[in-house]
């Protein structure tokens, strides 16, 4: 099976502690979003990893290939989430592709998410079996999935379908079987125009809501990026961690070439070279 990590977004609400860095490169307490995500994914087994580069793509380029990355795609323009998956499909690779994104600190069993996945679309009458999954999680802030009592999707509020059905958040991970990879566009940039395409053809995207408790953190702003890294330290067991990149408490972070004045305690702050944030 293939892994994407998806890691060409610009990072823009973490300027400028991005400026230099990429967002999936950040440093949550002891390891980046892309190393702990890479861990979480090779914890499944016999998988190809990959992920996609296009803001500071070298440093994206040369971390993958540390971390033992089968291929790190660098897309001269970002080509959405529809443009990776085809990309990959079209040039051979087979197995079905899991995707995951390289901003989401998360907690989620993901041999499970796949083993369930595979066999809803197993399970499936022919011609109604879909070839898609999404993880769903309880975000009510953003819980615009509509997803009826058969786990399918039938809308998302305020873009299309149905707005009846239970409501839940898309967690950004997903997976797709090799016919449905075939299926997209070649040109497709909007993943959801195709899950909508999808419904239409009979083939709803399974909706997985059994892991909606789960930790799903954005970590691409700065009062995510804080929660993420508390998330850490609790699943390190630790109170604080301190190395060359930075220096984490639950009430603050501290990278390197921030200024910090003698004596000074941080407290409820995010500070970097040139920054500060207040938490």
């Amino acid at each position: 099976m293939n892994v994407l990590i998806l890691a060409a977004g610009l990072g823009t609400r973490l300027r400028p502690l991005t400026s230099d860095v990429p967002k999936p490169l950040v440093p949550v307490v002891d390891a980046s979003i892309l190393e702990q995500q890479a861990v979480k994914a090779n914890g499944i087994g016999n998988v190809r990893l990959h992920a996609n580069a296009h803001y500071l793509a070298e440093q994206v380029v040369a971390e993958g290939k540390r971390l033992g990355f089968e291929k790190v795609w660098v897309e001269p323009e970002i080509l959405g989430t529809a443009g990776p998956l085809k990309r990959i499909y079209n040039e051979g690779y087979r197995g079905g592709l899991l995707i995951m994104n390289g901003d989401a600190y998360c907690s989620f069993d993901l041999k499970a998410f796949v083993e369930n996945a595979k066999r809803t679309f197993a399970s499936a009458q022919d011609g109604s079996a879909p070839g898609v999954a999404l993880l769903a999680v309880d975000f009510p802030k953003v819980n615009t999935f509509r997803v009826n009592k058969d786990g399918r999707l039938v809308g998302i509020a305020g873009r299309f379908g149905s707005e009846e059905g239970a409501a839940a958040t898309f967690s950004g991970v997903s997976y797709y079987s090799d016919e449905a990879l075939a299926r997209i566009a070649d040109g497709e940039f909007d993943i959801r125009e195709f899950w909508k395409q999808e419904i239409a053809a009979g083939r709803p995207p399974f909706v997985d809501m059994s892991q909606m408790n789960a930790t799903w953190i954005d970590m691409g702003s700065p009062e995510g990026l804080m929660a993420a890294c508390r998330a850490r330290l609790d699943e390190l067991g630790v109170d604080s961690w301190t190395d060359e990149r930075v220096a984490v408490t639950r009430d603050s972070i501290v990278f390197a070439g921030a200024t910090v004045g003698e004596g000074e305690t941080v407290e409820n702050e995010i500070r970097g070279k040139g920054f500060s944030w207040k938490i």
